[in-house]
């Protein structure tokens, strides 16, 4: 088994799960994270064309994903079958998304919250949830954006302007901003995504 050295924050593969990797020929977190950005660019042209507004939903978020790695992962767009450092128990997950999507939905409604805070929200939330084995946290920021763009019609976030999957200040204070969140201080998320 390849083994990777993940940066702060990140949920490990078990053995199972790198078991999915379709690219036998990586050995190291830099190759997987290149060719897994190049799908990801592939999904964002898809984005681009499409410009969905019913994403709401589980069907939407699991094509989103399998469209953002299913170049890499077999598992691309499946929900995850296992617990992980974070997120819900695996078999609550459906519970958690219909319960984020209704929340979010209400919040938009009703004007509950600023817009921005309306997708930050819903990125912490989705974050928390950790729906699939890997690529939480770039899915969960691109739901975001197309939460705001789609939906909403304001700007994607500019989430620190920075690479966020490498360790280093800005990845620091991205999952500090998060824990916060935890705790219900919404403050730091919001701070950081128009950083």
């Amino acid at each position: 088994m390849i083994e990777f050295n993940y940066p702060e924050g990140a949920t490990p593969l078990d053995s199972n799960e790198m078991e999915g990797l379709l690219l036998t020929h990586i050995t190291t977190r830099v190759e997987l994270d290149r060719w897994e950005q190049d799908n990801i660019n592939e999904a964002l042209a898809w984005i681009a064309q499409r410009k969905p507004k019913d994403i709401l939903n589980e069907s939407f978020m699991r094509q989103l994903h399998k469209r953002m790695f299913s170049s890499v992962w077999k598992w691309a767009g499946n929900l995850r079958q296992t617990d992980k450092n974070i997120g819900a128990s695996w078999y609550n997950i459906p519970a958690g998304l219909k319960q984020l999507c209704d929340d979010t939905e209400y919040w938009i409604k009703n004007k509950i919250f600023i817009d921005d805070e309306i997708a930050a929200r819903f990125h912490h939330r989705l974050v928390s949830i950790h729906l699939f084995a890997n690529g939480n946290g770039r899915h969960a920021r691109l739901m975001a954006d197309i939460l705001l763009e789609n939906v909403l019609n304001k700007p994607p976030f500019t989430w620190g302007s920075a690479n966020l999957i490498i360790a280093g200040s800005d990845r620091k204070r991205y999952i500090e901003s998060l824990v916060a969140a935890d705790r219900g201080d919404y403050k730091p998320l919001l701070d950081f995504v128009r950083s």
